[in-house]
């Protein structure tokens, strides 16, 4: 698969008639999607977050919905109508791939690298463009969004929203690297890089506009125009509140929300070790 072949496909005036050639592009695109061979983006020692975008990936599944017609991929059409583009439709999966889908209402769509040994338990979601690695757990009511990236042995819990950012081509996708810890009901959103072994302690929520504070080193973790917010690795982080400084706030004793790390995981933590113990 050649990047150029996507870009040149992707820029072509719109009303442009598209060939079977064309068709079988993007197919092998897709296909490559699947296996984990190509990402919307990859580990990179030299950026700034460790990571970098590939922004020719997320064309190339722009223009799956372009191509795409409305299609009926209904299970029962009249009790369980389904109608989405003919070009992502439900990912293929057997049992030779060593992935749990637990019965209840889950969708993984086409265009998703799953690995062994991952677990979906009902009902989530995962969109195109996104790459699960082996060993993660992706719980009840969970979304991991289009092209973001999930690591090894990750726990998602219930609730937890792993927000995608395919558009525009050119900015991150959400990063969560191996051996990460979201709570439940956390939200992740806009670009944010999570690093190994991090924890996020339930109903935090972390993004572009609002700021992490580090209670034990005193440093302050800001996103800018260039770069995300990036969460230390072995970060344990929990919601927090800070006092507005003036104005009407200050005197009514506002706060305003805040995520804070509270402490950082040594390296004879186990990977597995519970949320409880670590808040404690």
């Amino acid at each position: 698969m050649r990047p150029e072949q996507i870009e040149a496909l992707f820029d072509r005036e719109p009303g442009y008639r598209l060939s079977e050639e064309d068709r079988r592009l993007f197919q092998e695109f897709k296909d490559e999607l699947n296996a984990g061979k190509i990402r919307a983006a990859e580990p990179d020692a030299t950026a700034p977050t460790g990571w970098r975008v590939n922004a020719w990936v997320k064309k190339g599944i722009l223009l799956g919905f372009r191509m795409g017609s409305i299609a009926d991929m209904s299970v029962d059409p009249t009790r369980q109508p389904f109608f989405d583009k003919s070009t992502y439709p439900v990912k293929t999966l057997d049992a030779g791939a060593g992935i749990r889908i637990v019965p209840g209402g889950s969708s993984i769509r086409d265009g998703v690298y799953v690995g062994r040994g991952v677990i979906c338990m009902p009902p989530m979601f995962i969109n195109v463009g996104a790459y699960v690695d082996e060993g993660a757990l992706v719980d009840s009511h969970a979304l991991v969004g289009s092209c973001a990236q999930i690591g090894r042995n990750c726990h998602i819990s219930a609730g937890a929203q792993i927000g995608g950012v395919l558009e525009p081509v050119g900015s991150l996708p959400v990063i969560v690297e191996d051996d990460v810890l979201i709570g439940g009901n956390c939200g992740v959103y806009e670009g944010t890089v999570i690093k190994r072994r991090a924890v996020l302690g339930s109903g935090t929520i972390l993004n572009r506009s609002t700021p992490l504070y580090d209670a034990v080193t005193g440093a302050i973790h800001e996103s800018t125009e260039e770069r995300p917010l990036v969460v230390p690795e072995n970060a344990v982080v929990v919601a927090g509140a800070r006092p507005i400084q003036r104005g009407p706030g200050k005197d009514w004793q506002l706060s305003l929300y805040t995520p804070v790390i509270v402490k950082y995981r040594t390296a004879t933590t186990d990977a597995k070790v519970r949320l409880e113990d670590l808040l404690r």
